[in-house]
């Protein structure tokens, strides 16, 4: 098993909550990772149909027979368990009794928070950082190579082609999630949104330009982008708030959580096609997004990551928000940092009156350098960033 960063707050976090909820993407590894950090514990998946009948017959048996608690998979598939939850571990009062896991931001969210406030904590589990698979020894060496890839574990642990694996993947966990949570009438129509979102990867999300394009209303592609995102499929980049006296974009930048999907939805059949392919810019944005973003909730944090963009057209790739420091981030695709690379970081530094704030330059090459406030950070080096 590649050990994963999470490890270390889903054990700090059942130090301190009765309840541990690990939530993500279908296939990122939350049940491997619940199963290996708590072993000992009885483990129930709500996806089996007997144990789902169970839950929903005798929810009260089914709890009472795991006086330390259990590891409850894919605990959304009954939501009326949560309200038992909540009786048993107030009666126990212990921590780290009970884990559950779901893929659904939508049904698990939503259950901890009507029953179980106070008394869960949150780990978002993305697939495979790059750093994790580095200190297993299977980083692929080359950026094309890693964002033809993508990082779900099953692509790492078994050794699946890329393109075998998203192709089962889309049509057997996120069409089935879709139909759960959406009735979806025409699944071809859905697909060709999906590729869509792909094609607009790192640009504004304009829905009505999605619909146009598929065929459907605004009001459905709007549902579509909700359970996307519900689903950890796609990730929306917020515009911060700080204007700066200037009007600012307020739609967010549509991005996916994990690139090789990404790369998959566009048809980019090897590697090598990602020296010079038209999306080569956004894909790599929507890696160092991705990866940032995994630092963050592997930590148990929440996200505070943005862009920055003004209707001139003023632009900045990323804003990382440190209390009320704003760190400015550029991100290009590029192996040689040229000098139009910091025109961005520039024209931020003297409308923000940011002289002596530190900004990134996140780049496609291999050295690590400096000009003037601004260190240039290779792409391999992008775990290792203190922000």
């Amino acid at each position: 098993m590649i050990l994963r960063s999470a490890q270390k707050t889903i054990l700090r976090l059942s130090k301190g909550f009765p309840i541990v909820g690990i939530t993500g993407p279908r296939q990122s590894g939350k049940t491997t990772l619940a199963r290996h950090v708590f072993p000992d514990k009885p483990y129930f998946s709500l996806e089996d149909p007997d144990i789902r009948l169970l839950a929903e017959d005798d929810p009260r048996g089914l709890l009472e027979g795991c006086p330390d608690g259990a590891v409850l998979d894919e605990v959304q598939r009954a939501p009326q368990l949560f309200s038992y939850l909540q009786t048993n571990v107030d009666e126990a009062g212990k921590t780290g009794m009970f884990v559950l896991t779901g893929s659904q931001q939508f049904g698990l969210l939503s259950g901890i928070g009507q029953s179980l406030a106070g008394r869960v904590g949150m780990v978002h589990l993305l697939p495979f950082a790059m750093s994790e698979l580095e200190g297993a020894g299977r980083l692929p060496e080359s950026l094309e190579e890693v964002i033809f890839s993508g990082f779900y574990p099953p692509i790492h642990d078994r050794h699946i082609a890329p393109a075998d694996w998203f192709s089962s993947y889309v049509s057997t966990y996120v069409e089935r999630d879709v139909r759960q949570l959406v009735n979806v009438r025409d699944i071809s129509a859905f697909q060709r949104f999906v590729k869509m979102c792909a094609a607009r990867t790192g640009q504004l999300l304009n829905l009505s330009s999605i619909a146009g394009d598929c065929g459907i209303t605004h009001t459905t592609a709007s549902s579509w982008i909700s359970v996307l995102e519900a689903s950890y499929i796609i990730y929306l980049l917020r515009p911060h708030h700080r204007n700066f006296n200037k009007r600012l974009i307020k739609s967010p930048k549509i991005y996916f959580h994990d690139v090789g999907l990404a790369a998959w939805l566009l048809n980019i059949q090897n590697a090598d096609q990602l020296r010079f392919h038209s999306q080569r810019g956004p894909l790599f944005e929507n890696l160092v997004i991705s990866e940032l973003l995994k630092k963050r909730y592997n930590a148990g944090l929440n996200s505070n990551l943005y862009f920055w963009r003004d209707s001139r057209g003023l632009e900045i790739d990323l804003l990382v928000e440190n209390g009320e420091e704003l760190i400015p981030m550029e991100i290009k695709s590029g192996r040689t940092p040229a000098a139009d690379f910091f025109d961005s970081l520039k024209k931020w530094e003297r409308l923000a009156g940011a002289k002596d704030t530190p900004s990134f330059l996140i780049y496609g090459g291999d050295h690590q350098m400096c000009s003037g406030n601004t260190s240039i950070i290779p792409w391999k080096e992008i775990s290792r960033l203190r922000i």
